[in-house]
């Protein structure tokens, strides 16, 4: 298998308070409707966690863990991170290498943060992206909603051309794997 899953940060601190992603148990939903497909067909999902050394999203906290109806199997991977960036200063592109990983299907939260680096990150490093258009999520911000920044980021990352790889926006319902 060529393909990997990066789930990145779905964390409970970033489904809970005032400052919650948008959306977030369907968005659960539909990461856990990706990842039971793929691991049905063999395909390798990473949980990709990010942590501060202190305060919110600290190593095992409460927050850290991920989030509450997220289903994770013995055999998922899991990286963590300190970055925006799943592949900076982590073990992520080795180990996709070692499983002989060619391209990326990416979904998670927030969007314009760490998605779109990790996304961004791995077109540079050639994998081709699919980005599960309606499984990933963002707070908004001050300047545009949550919805915004999301359809934004599937128009944006889908039209970024100079990597050479590309990203294209997939709904969940329509991934296929091992097809």
């Amino acid at each position: 298998m060529h393909t990997a899953i990066l789930v990145i940060d779905v964390q409970q601190g970033l489904c809970e308070g005032p400052d919650a992603a948008h959306d977030c148990p369907g968005t659960i939903e539909r990461i856990n409707a990706v990842t039971h497909r793929a691991r049905v067909a063999g395909v390798p999902v990473f949980f990709i966690q990010h942590e501060s050394n202190a305060g919110y999203l600290e190593h095992c906290s409460r927050e850290w863990q991920l989030a509450t109806g997220l289903q994770v199997q013995a055999g998922d991977r899991r990286i963590r991170k300190t970055t925006p960036d799943a592949f900076l200063r982590t073990g992520l592109h080795e180990a996709l290498q070692t499983l002989g990983v060619k391209d990326l299907v990416v979904c998670g939260m927030h969007t314009e943060f760490c998605v779109d680096t990790t996304t961004r990150k791995a077109l540079a490093l050639g994998y081709p992206v699919v980005l599960v258009a309606d499984a990933h999520t963002s707070a908004g911000n001050a300047a545009i909603s949550a919805q915004q920044v999301i359809a934004h980021h599937n128009a944006t990352l889908t039209n970024i051309s100079s990597f050479g790889p590309r990203v294209m926006a997939v709904a969940h319902q329509e991934l296929c794997f091992g097809d």
